[in-house]
């Protein structure tokens, strides 16, 4: 097995660092795996194209951030429970079709939910569904067939949250999770290392943990990219 995907866990960051933290793996770690969860935040995607600001405060003042991204779908939300995977991947070196990679990020979801017992499968909307409720969302970025953004499987989440939106855009369908799904309550934690499993299997490669060097570096880098435009923010308010 010749492909090496490197994995850095991020921890608990912000969707603003998450952003961030891809830019500077993109320019520097390409074949890199982030893996993370974000504080309760909404965002919109690039089929969002007006999304009042009446509705951005709204949102707002349920006590999440709001970010509109240059990803693929609609408004969905991310938050602590979910597995938030940002695989930053050049296609080239696999299959050259975002309509693959889609794909195969499904694939991924579907065989790990069916180790834990849980048939999910993919239809004609992007995404892991169980029935009619979607388990895991994907909405990605690609350009020169270089990958960001990724795919929010939720595991423990508070579902509450999306009773605010119409996730991904469809009406008429809900949410689950697996801890719905198998009525007791999983982890993040405990389902990272079998999605980690799947995701070798199904983009055929080996999974390496980054240095702790590389880590560290990369989250600093980025603590310093959100410093610096906090105070461009500050100076442009004053």
């Amino acid at each position: 097995m010749s492909r090496v995907v490197r994995i850095l866990r991020a921890g608990r960051m912000s969707y603003a660092k998450s952003l961030r933290l891809q830019r500077l793996v993109a320019a520097s770690h390409l074949g890199t795996l982030i893996l993370t969860e974000h504080p309760p935040v909404y965002t919109i995607g690039i089929r969002t194209n007006v999304y009042p600001e009446y509705e951005e405060r709204r949102l707002k003042a349920l006590g999440a951030e709001y970010h509109r991204t240059n990803r693929g779908g609609l408004v969905t939300f991310h938050g602590p429970g979910q597995l938030i995977a940002y695989p930053i991947l050049d296609l080239k070196n696999f299959v050259p079709s975002v309509r693959w990679y889609v794909q195969s990020l499904e694939e991924v979801v579907i065989k790990m939910c069916l180790i834990y017992g849980v048939k999910a499968e993919r239809c004609k909307d992007t995404g892991v569904w169980c029935g009619n409720d979607k388990i895991c969302a994907i909405g990605v970025h690609a350009s020169r067939y270089k990958t960001s953004h990724g795919l929010a499987l939720n595991c423990d989440s508070d579902l509450s949250w999306f009773s605010h939106i119409v996730p991904c855009g469809l009406p008429g369908r809900g949410v689950t999770s697996l801890t719905r799904q198998l009525d007791h309550p999983i982890t993040v934690d405990e389902v990272t290392p079998t999605f980690l499993k799947c995701f070798a299997q199904v983009f055929v490669c080996e999974l390496k943990e980054m240095d702790k060097e590389d880590v560290n570096e990369l989250l600093r880098a980025s603590n310093e990219e959100i410093k610096t435009d906090e105070k461009i923010n500050n100076k442009k308010s004053e």
